[in-house]
C-alpha cells in the first residue's frame, strides 16, 4: 500500500474513531526498523524490530486509553524508509513524534536507557537539521527528559541520560521528536528485560507517563513565525482559536472566521444597527439590507450561522447577486479594514466615516471605497501596509495578519 493510500485510510479511521473529540494531542509512534531491516540482534536471539513493534503497540494502547489520538508508522513487519516516516508524520500534522528502539554496543557490557533528540547547540555539519527542528530544540529536549525519567522509573533500567543526536527522524521533522533507546540487546541482563513481556509493558507505561507529563508548545506551526507573539497574546485573551494544535498562520482568513473574531472583540449583541437613516448603500460590503434575508449557502447547521445572523442585524455584510453570502470565501485586506473601522465607530458611537486622510499607499487612492477606513486605522497604528507604499487592498488577509492587527488594536 502506498504512503498516500495509508494516509487516506488512517484519516478515515480517525474520523470515525474521534468524531466528537474537540481536541486531543496527536502522537505518531514509530517502531524502529522492520521488514528487511531487522535492527540489532540480541544475545538471546531477539530481533530489535520485533521488540520495537511490541513495545510501540503497547504504548499505543496505553496512550489511547488516556485519550490521545495515536497513529503508528508501521503496524506490522514492514520496511519504512526514514524519509517515509518523517513525511508520513508531517502529512498528519501531528503534535509529537516518538520513535521506539532497542540499543546495542560492541563491548557487550553497556546497559541502560537513553533518549535521543536533536539539539541545535550541537549541530553536525554533515547532517543538517530542518529549520523547524532547530527551533524545536528546547521542546524536544523537554519531551526527551520527561520520557527518560518516567521510563527508567517504571522499568528499573539504568539512566544513561539524554543524547543530542543527528539521527534522521529526530532532526528532519517539524514537531517535537525523540528516539527512545529502551535497553541494550547486546547486554545479557538488559536483553532479559526486553524478552520479558511484563517489563516491555512497564516500558510502554513509562514512556506514556513521560508523554503525559509533557505539554507540547502551543501552535507548533507558528514557531519562528513573525506573528507568533501576537498569535499567542490573542489566544491567551480568548480571541483567536487554532485548528487542533495548529494555527495555520499563512492561510487566508475566511469571512466566517473574521466575523467570529469581530463578535468576540466588539460583542455584536451590544451594538446598534449600522444602518444610515437614508438607507443608502455606502460600500460593496455594507448596506441596509433586510434583517430577515436568507442565503442559500448559509444553512442553520453551518457553524458560524449565529454570528452571521447577528452581523446581519447590524447590516455589516451584503450578500451577492446570486443569493449567496460565501462564508468560506477569503476576506480581503480592504474589506477587513472597512469593517473593522465600522465596528470601532459603532462601539464608540462616533458615527460616520472619517474624512479622507493623507494618501500614503500608491494602491489606495482617496477615491477607493475603503480608503478612509484604511488610512484611519493606519493613523491609529492598528493596520500596516505590505510595504511603506503598498497596502494591497484586494489581497486576502492571512490569519497571521489578523492576529497582528488585533494585537495592535488591544495595545494601541
Amino acid at each position: 500500500m502506498t504512503l498516500l493510500k495509508r494516509l487516506v485510510l488512517l484519516t478515515f479511521i480517525l474520523t470515525i474513531a474521534f468524531p466528537y473529540q474537540a481536541f486531543a494531542y496527536k502522537i505518531v509512534l514509530d517502531a524502529g526498523h522492520g521488514g528487511s531491516d531487522p535492527g540489532a540482534s540480541g544475545v538471546n536471539g531477539l530481533k530489535e524490530k520485533d521488540v520495537n513493534l511490541d513495545i510501540t503497540q503497547k504504548l499505543r494502547d496505553e496512550l489511547t486509553k488516556r485519550g490521545y489520538e495515536v497513529v503508528m508508522t508501521r503496524t506490522d513487519d514492514t520496511y519504512w524508509s526514514l524519509a517515509e516516516r518523517v513525511n508520513f508524520t508531517d502529512a498528519l500534522q501531528a503534535d509529537l513524534f516518538v520513535s521506539v528502539h532497542a540499543n546495542a554496543h560492541p563491548n557487550g557490557t553497556t546497559k541502560g536507557s537513553m533518549v535521543l533528540y536533536y539539539d541545535n547547540d550541537y549541530p553536525q555539519e554533515d547532517y543538517p537539521a530542518s529549520d523547524k527542528m532547530k527551533q524545536l530544540t528546547p521542546y524536544s529536549k523537554d519531551l526527551a527528559q520527561h520520557v527518560l525519567d518516567s521510563l527508567v522509573s517504571a522499568a528499573g533500567t539504568k539512566n544513561l541520560g539524554l543524547v543530542p543526536s543527528a539521527v534522521y527522524v529526530a532532526r528532519m521533522g517539524s514537531i517535537p521528536s525523540i528516539l527512545v533507546e529502551t535497553a541494550f540487546l547486546s547486554q545479557s541482563s538488559d536483553a532479559a528485560l526486553l524478552a520479558n513481556d511484563a517489563i516491555r509493558a512497564k516500558m510502554a507505561v513509562g514512556i506514556a507517563n513521560g508523554i503525559a507529563a509533557y505539554t507540547p508548545p502551543l501552535f507548533t506551526d507558528s514557531l519562528g513565525h513573525w506573528a507568533r507573539e501576537s498569535i499567542l497574546r490573542m489566544k491567551n485573551k480568548g480571541i483567536i482559536d487554532g485548528i487542533a494544535n495548529r494555527y495555520e498562520p499563512d492561510r487566508a482568513l475566511k469571512r466566517a472566521e473574521f466575523l467570529t473574531l469581530m463578535d468576540r472583540v466588539f460583542s455584536f449583541d451590544k451594538l446598534e444597527s449600522a444602518c444610515t437613516p437614508s438607507g443608502t448603500v455606502t460600500s460593496a460590503v455594507y448596506s441596509c439590507q433586510a434583517a430577515d434575508r436568507t442565503y442559500k449557502d448559509l444553512p442553520d447547521s453551518y457553524w458560524a450561522s449565529p454570528v452571521f445572523a447577528k452581523a446581519q442585524k447590524l447590516n455589516l455584510l451584503q450578500g451577492y447577486a446570486d443569493g449567496t453570502i460565501r462564508p468560506e470565501q477569503p476576506i480581503t485586506r480592504g474589506e477587513v479594514a472597512y469593517l473593522f473601522d465600522r465596528l470601532i465607530q459603532l462601539s464608540t458611537k462616533s458615527g460616520g466615516q472619517s474624512p479622507a486622510l493623507k494618501v500614503t499607499f500608491d494602491d489606495v487612492p482617496a477615491s477607493l471605497w475603503s480608503a478612509n477606513a484604511i488610512y484611519a486605522l493606519k493613523q491609529k497604528g492598528i493596520i500596516n501596509g505590505i510595504t511603506d507604499t503598498s497596502f494591497k487592498p484586494e489581497q486576502t488577509m492571512t490569519r497571521a495578519e489578523i492576529a497582528a492587527l488585533l494585537d495592535r488594536y488591544y495595545t494601541k
